[in-house]
């Protein structure tokens, strides 16, 4: 990993809900036949794109809130435990939507997205996923996995649409894809662009996804023209638009700002969204702190602008938690928690530095 100078992303997914559970991502420059397509919404289903004077397609949506997510939880324990500060600073996370991660778990993936998206339809949310299971899914860093062969992807995505039953959600596509399509980790660049596009088009043709492909951050792929040709690779055309700084400390203004111009190089058309978990306080600067890479677990971070799908910002859909804030990166340093674990003191942390 040090060698190769990347921002790598820290997941491990087993559970039957996969809540999100995934580390700081990306590279930082500065240091047979496939099954069936879904059929398509029938008459009555909830279109994709709800209209809206900005063509945002999340405007007025109120997002879900899981209340069996890891910092609830937590919050129910310090509370019986007597601990009510920490319980109330810990609220800060517990209270806020944050994404499911859905990937190749023991669980049929049907039933996993069924589940999150019929609690969140209920209560009359929009859920975001996120669909994380490409085949060599980080090129054999932390989150080594994802599906075995193009087969057995196809396969996948179909069961997650299936999952949805035309039911309203967010999805974010396969965080680091597109852009290793561009730093050249990818073994079969042209396949993992060919699965991109089916999984945007097979999302969209449930007639009630909201699809964003995911683009690294500011901090990875810095040149937007290279960037905005991987998108069209990977079919953004279909897309509802991009995401950005998943899992990563880039703050919000420069996530605007380069989100416009890959925009910009894609016309101007593509909307995105940003994760905005743990981009209080910034990324910190150089490539390392404390012995481990900077993007692993780093200290003094903070929360950063609260999920909302009105933001003010042209073409900025949504401020979206998709990294789970308080899981852990990966056991960077001696003592932290292998990736994808719950972190209760790391959480702690993170939402006291958060008013």
């Amino acid at each position: 990993m040090a060698s190769r100078g990347r921002w790598w992303r820290a997941f491990v997914a087993s559970t039957a809900t996969v809540t999100l559970a995934v580390a700081g991502c990306g590279r930082d420059d500065t240091t047979g036949p496939s099954p069936e397509p879904v059929a398509s919404a029938p008459v009555g289903g909830t279109p994709a794109r709800p209209s809206s004077p900005d063509g945002n397609p999340l405007a007025g949506r109120a997002l879900y809130v899981d209340p069996t997510g890891d910092a609830a939880t937590q919050v129910a324990q310090w509370t019986g435990q007597g601990r009510t500060e920490d319980a109330r600073i810990l609220a800060r996370i517990a209270d806020r939507p944050i994404a499911t991660w859905v990937t190749g778990g023991p669980t049929p993936v049907r039933d996993r997205v069924d589940a999150v998206v019929g609690r969140a339809a209920g209560g009359g949310r929009l859920p975001v996923l996120v669909a994380y299971n490409i085949p060599q899914r980080d090129c054999g860093s932390f989150s080594a996995g994802g599906a075995a062969s193009a087969a057995e992807y196809r396969e996948w995505i179909r069961d997650f649409a299936a999952g949805l039953a035309h039911r309203p959600a967010v999805v974010i596509v396969e965080p680091d894809a597109v852009a290793h399509l561009v730093d050249g980790c990818a073994d079969d660049a042209e396949e993992r662009a060919a699965l991109l596009r089916d999984a945007v088009d097979v999302l969209k043709a449930t007639g009630s996804a909201v699809v964003y492909l995911d683009a690294g951050n500011p901090g990875w792929i810095t040149d937007t023209d290279r960037l905005a040709r991987a998108l069209r690779r990977a079919g953004i055309a279909g897309a509802d638009g991009f995401a950005l700084n998943v899992s990563n400390f880039v703050s919000t203004a420069d996530n605007v700002d380069f989100g416009r111009r890959v925009s910009d190089a894609l016309g101007g058309h593509p909307h995105f969204v940003i994760d905005t978990s743990r981009n209080g306080a910034g990324p910190v600067p150089g490539s390392e702190i404390e012995g481990g890479p900077r993007w692993c677990n780093p200290p003094g971070r903070a929360l950063g602008p609260a999920p909302t799908t009105d933001t003010g910002r042209p073409r900025v859909d949504a401020f979206l938690w998709i990294k789970n804030p308080g899981d852990s990166d990966g056991a960077c340093r001696a003592g932290e928690p292998a990736a994808g674990t719950w972190w209760p003191a790391y959480a702690l942390d993170l939402a006291s530095r958060s008013g």
